[in-house]
Formats: C-alpha cells, structure tokens, sequence
C-alpha cells in the first residue's frame, strides 16, 4: 500500500462510516480494485476506524464530557440513564463479538456480489425512512436495545451501520436529532473494543510493512473527512433527507454485483 492509496482509503473510512452507505462495504470494494493485500488491509482498517472515533468524540467532546460529569455524581440522573442505553444497545454486538468473530471474518475477503448485496439492504432500509413518521419521542431502553440488533446486523460488509441504526431509530417514531447522536455515540464502545482486541491479539503488528508515513497519511484523511461527515450527517438527519443516500446505495449495490 502506498500513500496515495492510503489518502483514498482514509477517505472512503471517514466520509463513510458517518454517511448511511457502509463505510466497511466501500472499503471492501476499494480494497478490491485497489487490490490491496488482505494482511495490509487488517491493520489499515483498525488504523482507520480509530480516526473515526476521535472524529465523533471531537464533535460530540461537549455531549461527553456532560455524560462524564453526570456520571461521577453516581446518581440515577439523565446522564447515566442515557449511559445506560448505550450499554444496553452494545449487548447485540457485543455477543456477535464475542461468540461469532471468526465467522463474521469469513464476509471480509473482497465478495464484493455479496457486498452489493448487503448495499441493497441498507438502500431498502433507508428508503423505509421516507415513509415513516416521526412522532419526536424520547429513546427508551427497548428503542436503543432494537437499534443495538440494527447495529449488530451492520457487522456484514455492506450494510451502514449509521444508515441501519439511524433508519431503526427513525421507524420506532424517535426524535431525529437524538437518534444521530445516539446513533454515532453507541459505536464508540464497540470500536474501541475491537480495535484494542486486535491490537493486543497481534492482528495489528503487520503495520510494520505498511509503513509510518501511509498509516498517518490514512490516519489524518479519515479523521478529517469523519469530522465533516459527522457534521453534515448531524444535520441531514434533523432534515430527513436520507432518499438520496437509499439511491445511492441501490446504484453501486447494483454495479458491485455486476462487476463481481
């Protein structure tokens, strides 16, 4: 992998993880044509991610710190209630990490018909959106436990997590400024997780062969493209304007699954 590859994958990582059209799927089918080698691509992937997480935690830094303070007091107050909800909705994927990595593993070897596939899916679950209403209610555990299944689900290449939490949150009738940010807020936790699972395991030390430069390189394009994208998901979400995305998603769906 060169740096120029790695700008590009950077990019890809940070304007799609936010954006509801897979970030792991358009990785994939970057990865495809750029034919960059499976090992490379593992250790480039945790790399990219952990710029996404910084992404999200310097645009929501206010939002945190606030859950920080709230839950210091040890008090049942709004803070740790909403702490509670996003540890309520990490259960589903946390049980798909644990119980079933290694099978999960087996979707991530550049299919990218089943990758179409899968953007089919997350086009199909966007354009629900369009037809549903909503009513402006507050999320409750059981909302944030389905959206958690939503999320779960966006392990597979292919299907947006954002796109699949964000349209679970929109069809149970929730406040569409707070399902972005709960949305963005409860993958902290599992992407954290997974990535220093990878790192302590050793899956992360093939870095060495990718070199310093590339890595930051990849590292600073995904980070600053997160923090845009988070930004204008944040305000497309408020709108409702996710059609576009659902027909985006329909048109490379379709293409991958030709050029597969």
């Amino acid at each position: 992998m060169n740096w120029v590859e790695a700008i590009i994958l950077g990019l890809i990582q940070g304007l799609t993880e936010f954006l509801p059209v897979s970030s792991s799927g358009h990785l994939e089918l970057g990865k495809h044509f750029l034919q960059i080698e499976t090992e490379q691509s593992l250790s480039f992937t945790v790399v990219v991610h952990g710029a996404t997480v910084l992404s999200t935690i310097v645009v929501f830094w206010k939002e945190i710190r606030d859950l920080f303070l709230g839950f210091i007091t040890f008090k049942w107050n709004n803070e740790n209630k909403y702490i509670v909800k996003i540890l309520v909705s990490v259960i589903p994927v946390g049980i798909i990490g644990l119980f079933f990595e290694e099978e999960v593993k087996q979707f991530f070897t550049g299919n990218i018909v089943f990758v179409g596939a899968m953007l089919l899916v997350t086009a199909t679950l966007l354009s629900l959106t369009y037809l549903s209403k909503s009513r402006g209610k507050n999320i409750s555990f059981l909302d944030a436990f389905i959206m958690g299944i939503a999320q779960a689900l966006a392990v597979l290449p292919g299907i947006s997590r954002s796109g699949a939490t964000i349209a679970t949150g929109i069809m149970l009738g929730n406040n569409k400024k707070e399902i972005a940010q709960f949305s963005f807020l409860m993958v902290l936790i599992p992407v954290i997780g997974a990535n220093l699972k990878d790192i302590l395991s050793g899956e992360f030390s093939e870095t060495s062969s990718i070199g310093i430069i590339v890595i930051v390189v990849g590292f600073i394009a995904a980070f600053i493209s997160g923090l845009l994208a988070c930004k204008w998901m944040i305000n497309l979400v408020k709108r409702g304007k996710l059609i576009t995305f659902a027909i985006y998603c329909t048109i490379i769906g379709f293409l991958a699954i030709l050029l597969g």
